[in-house]
């Protein structure tokens, strides 16, 4: 009877039902944080990185180099019970950095962030090639982006009027931030930022995987489409 007894504890179905279970409660679980990659673009010196750094690290960084390529930094948090990775991406301004990596940067990118440096009009003035070149990576008009003045704590060396931007962010169907990377008292206005994209981003894609099946010895998601939620973000 002890012989039966260990044989039954191998039983090859019960083995397969309990790998397969095994696998639909690992997938369920790997499946319940989404990750939305949300890229910051803009001339150099502008305040990119720091903006991904107060963000992502709730701090300003004490020293910073200018960015090779492209880096990217995430930040997990919560909307509506759901956990959430908000992955921001973050390029150099200049060409020559930028070229290689640039088709890589934009590929399945979820919301955009423009950046323009509120003390430097010509950052400002540039933001229509930034905005030309997203639109030639095929970036759908259906992708949330924002407009951010970044530097508004430098009051006395603003050359960008809040209602000059706001015309522009108008015209762009964007929502117009202006903040402070730097300053410790604007760090909730830099969070607002990516909040408001990843609340909205939630509402928009409120996508779950839940039906685990095999097919030809592979396991396939498919996707169900849940009820919109309003986000109170």
């Amino acid at each position: 009877m002890a012989n039966e007894g260990c044989e039954s504890s191998r039983d090859p179905v019960k083995h397969l039902i309990s790998s397969s279970l095994e696998l639909s409660s690992s997938l369920d679980h790997s499946v319940q944080t989404r990750i939305f990659k949300i890229i910051v673009i803009g001339d150099s010196n502008v305040g990119k990185t720091c903006l991904t750094f107060r963000f992502t690290g709730g701090s300003f960084p004490e020293k910073t180099e200018a960015t090779i390529g492209v880096d990217f930094r995430e930040k997990a948090v919560e909307i509506e019970g759901e956990k959430i990775k908000v992955q921001v991406w973050d390029t150099a301004g200049q060409e020559r950095f930028r070229k290689s990596m640039v088709e890589h940067y934009y590929r399945n990118v979820h919301a955009v962030v423009f950046v323009y440096d509120v003390t430097k009009m010509s950052s400002f003035q540039n933001l229509k090639t930034w905005i030309e070149e997203c639109n030639g990576h095929r970036v759908s008009p259906s992708v949330p982006r924002v407009l951010v003045g970044n530097k508004c704590d430098l009051v006395e060396h603003v050359q960008v009027p809040s209602n000059t931007a706001l015309k522009f962010a108008d015209a762009h169907n964007m929502l117009l931030f202006e903040t402070s990377a730097k300053d410790p008292k604007e760090s909730q206005n830099v969070d607002s930022i990516f909040m408001s994209l990843a609340c909205r981003l939630k509402a928009q894609r409120s996508l779950l995987y839940r039906d685990v099946e095999r097919e030809d010895g592979r396991v396939r998601l498919n996707q169900q489409a849940q009820p919109k939620n309003s986000c109170p973000c």
